[in-house]
């Protein structure tokens, strides 16, 4: 299974970006659709951005389309989230995700291999 680590996270102010990236470990990293999911204080887990293993069909969540920008670099076994127009309801611990659907999934329970989580904080 492969093992996730994501970076990138911070303190921003409405409006500002921040690119988070995620490192999988592995030889086979493009077999598998990656995920980017966020969990506020209090919520669930919610679906943000997803991206099939060849990095060529990409699904986001209406409340980021537009903003955010999901990309993978399989010959360096990563994956991103360029993050723009940051809002306060933006702030969560966001994580990135597996899938061996590797046409990648909106469900959290096609997931099986779960980074330990980067916090994005917005706020002025």
């Amino acid at each position: 299974q492969v093992q996730l680590v994501e970076s990138g996270g911070g303190l921003v102010q409405p409006g500002d970006s921040l690119r988070l990236s995620c490192a999988g470990s592995g030889r086979t990293f493009s077999h598998y659709g990656m995920g980017w999911f966020r969990q506020a204080p209090g919520k669930e887990r919610e679906f943000v951005a997803a991206i099939d293993g060849i990095g060529r069909n990409t699904g986001y969540a209406d409340s980021v389309k537009g903003r955010f920008t999901i990309s993978r670099d399989n010959a360096r076994n990563m994956l991103f989230l360029q993050m723009n127009s940051l809002q306060p309801e933006d702030t969560a611990v966001y994580y990135c995700a597996a899938s061996r659907l590797v046409k990648g999934s909106r469900s959290k329970d096609d997931f099986g291999a779960w980074g330990q989580g980067t916090q994005v904080t917005v706020s002025s």
